[in-house]
């Protein structure tokens, strides 16, 4: 199979009481188009004794977009938001120059009851001229985001432009993400309708390209302007995202972004000396990871 027909497999990363599924970035392909880090959450049976709970921690140079496909998280910020993010409905909060956030179960449904959670965490990187913009929170219900049905397929567009439309979620570079969910077989080329590079998660179902079948979890990548048509079985959920690639390099360190070392680790400098702008009445933190400067790397 060639570079253009790479198959990401998801691999397995424990972060604290969770274990996600790590898709980007991957090393042989660090980014698609401006996505830079994709988590796949659960899905994961929570309730009593076992909640997500996501301390305070930092981000810099990019935007974090939450997607749920089950549960519920509540999002804090140092903007003093306080969103509740619902299956189909996106949380993006642009970190900018810095900003600190928390994600836990809500209060009220730590009541006894059991619950699933299902859905993806996902780091876009800003352009380098937005990378120190000032941070910024939105929040779109799941009905305000454009839907079309075509070839026996659904599409649901999340953020960003594809086939003519145009999502509500800012975005700051030519992106896409996309959920497209087949009725019956079918066969599509999502080429046709984006631009730039293309990655196709498969959620559930069947999925053929290039004389391969892509197994469940994992990411077919198609290079710029290369056609993109995957054969499709029914009753198949694809999460599909891209765009131009930035031209400058990315550096990534821990929950840090940058085209710039330097402001990695003047970032990883201040969250050590808790000199970073904090959330008002949070007492959680997350210490920076023990591991190497990106300087020394």
């Amino acid at each position: 199979m060639s570079h253009s027909g790479m198959i990401i497999p998801e691999r397995s990363r424990d972060i604290g009481d969770f274990l996600v599924g790590r898709l980007l970035p991957f090393r042989k392909k660090r980014m698609i188009g401006p996505f830079i880090f994709i988590d796949h959450m659960g899905p994961v049976i929570l309730g009593p004794g076992r909640y997500l709970d996501v301390g305070q921690h930092p981000h810099i140079g990019l935007a974090t977009l939450t997607y749920l496909l089950e549960g519920t998280i509540e999002h804090r910020d140092g903007l003093g938001t306080c969103q509740r993010i619902m299956p189909g409905s996106v949380n993006l909060m642009v970190a900018g120059r810095g900003i600190t956030h928390t994600e836990r179960t809500p209060e009220p449904m730590r009541n006894g009851s059991v619950f699933t959670l299902h859905g993806y965490q996902i780091w876009i990187a800003l352009p380098k001229l937005q990378e120190t913009m000032e941070p910024a929170f939105f929040h779109a219900e799941a009905a305000d985001l454009p839907r079309w049905k075509t070839q026996d397929a659904s599409y649901n567009l999340i953020c960003g432009k594809a086939f003519g439309k145009e999502s509500p979620v800012p975005h700051y570079s030519e992106l896409f993400l996309m959920k497209v969910k087949t009725g019956g077989k079918v066969d599509l080329n999502l080429a046709e309708g984006v631009q730039g590079e293309i990655g196709i998660i498969v959620v559930s179902g069947t999925v053929r390209a290039c004389g391969n079948e892509i197994p469940v979890g994992s990411i077919l990548y198609s290079k710029h302007g290369e056609t993109c048509t995957i054969s499709c079985d029914a009753k198949t959920h694809l999460m599909v995202f891209g765009g131009e690639p930035l031209p400058e390099e990315r550096f990534i360190h821990w929950n840090f972004v940058s085209s710039e070392r330097a402001k990695i680790e003047a970032a990883r400098q201040a969250w050590n000396r808790k000199t970073f702008v904090m959330m008002d009445g949070e007492k959680s933190y997350i210490p920076l990871p023990e591991s190497k400067s990106p300087l020394k790397n």
